[in-house]
């Protein structure tokens, strides 16, 4: 893996992506660049969890603080975006668990 995160062969003197000089990297570089991608890549999840988390508060808020009434567009939308943002939240959370998993 390069610094531009794509796949690339361990065999490879040069990344193609981004051009990057693999030969002058030694092994403390080529660590660094890994904790780094994956400190972004826990970064992103996070930032998606979130979003995730605000779904469901906005939708359950909503939900109750406008007395939405069954039937209503209000009331869809708020029951949608609660499910929605519960079902994003706890997958997001399994990414994040095997991201770290995987880091280990």
């Amino acid at each position: 893996m390069s610094s531009c995160k794509k796949k690339i062969s361990d065999k490879a003197k040069s990344c193609q992506h981004c051009q990057l000089d693999l030969t002058a990297l030694d092994a403390d570089k080529i660590d660094s660049i890994k904790r780094v991608s994956a400190v972004a890549k826990s970064q992103q999840l996070m930032n998606h969890s979130f979003i995730a988390m605000l779904l469901f508060c906005g939708g359950f808020l909503f939900l109750y603080s406008q007395n939405a009434q069954p039937g209503t567009w209000q009331y869809v939308t708020a029951i949608t975006s609660t499910i929605l943002g519960f079902i994003l939240y706890l997958v997001t959370r399994v990414r994040l668990l095997l991201t770290k998993r995987n880091r280990k």
